[in-house]
């Protein structure tokens, strides 16, 4: 009885060598855009391509990063929390290497290019903006930062909601015809961030029920 009872695996418990997977699988499309650009070439506009795709992978990353409570939620387990900050700071990276590939490759080192062209072009507008409301959520991702920032830090990192809006408009206002791979990911947003606003509501009314109950 006892062997079976060790050979059962906690819920909370994430599987041995979890995370070194994860981290090496964030890393895995920048590993082939690099291999694709000296083997097999990144087609007639490589420095679009470079674009795209890192542009892609932050979004990507962003939405599986929202997948943690609500998977934690719904399973029981608590081990994709531990994942949901590498996640995080691989969303930052990505979208950190997206925009430098814009602002070297395509813009030259221009700042004055820089600025005039996210003042003019929305869609710029609003994929900037999201940048850089990553920033402090990069920047007070440490364990001492949390501690330090006490209650104001879960209130901080609430931006991601934000951020995740903002990601898909730069998205959708950035294409000019096939729509379907941003509206894709906005139909995702808005079910993460429905499930959190159902089940926010349903918590506060669990408290108001049990308050009333308690002072019957």
């Amino acid at each position: 009885m006892s062997a079976t009872m060790s050979s059962v695996r906690p819920t909370n418990t994430a599987p041995t060598g979890l995370k070194p997977l994860v981290f090496l699988l964030c890393l895995l499309p920048l590993g082939l855009l690099i291999w694709r650009g000296f083997e097999a070439g990144l087609g007639a506009n490589p420095v679009e391509t470079l674009e795209h795709a890192t542009g892609d992978w932050a979004l990507r990353l962003l939405l599986l990063t929202l997948c943690a409570t609500p998977l934690r939620q719904l399973s029981g387990w608590s081990w994709p929390l531990r994942l949901r900050r590498m996640l995080g700071l691989y969303t930052f990276f990505y979208a950190s290497v997206h925009m430098a590939l814009y602002f070297t490759l395509d813009l030259e080192l221009d700042f004055y290019m820089l600025g005039n062209e996210v003042l003019k072009r929305p869609y710029l507008s609003v994929g900037f903006l999201a940048w850089a409301l990553l920033i402090p959520l990069a920047l007070t991702s440490t364990d001492r930062m949390i501690r330090r920032l006490g209650r104001r830090w879960k209130s901080l990192h609430r931006s991601v909601y934000v951020i995740g809006v903002l990601a898909v408009l730069h998205y959708l206002w950035l294409v000019k015809a096939d729509v379907r791979e941003p509206l894709l990911y906005g139909a995702i947003l808005i079910v993460l961030l429905g499930w959190r606003a159902w089940r926010e509501r349903r918590d506060r009314k669990g408290g108001r029920r049990s308050q009333a109950v308690r002072t019957v």
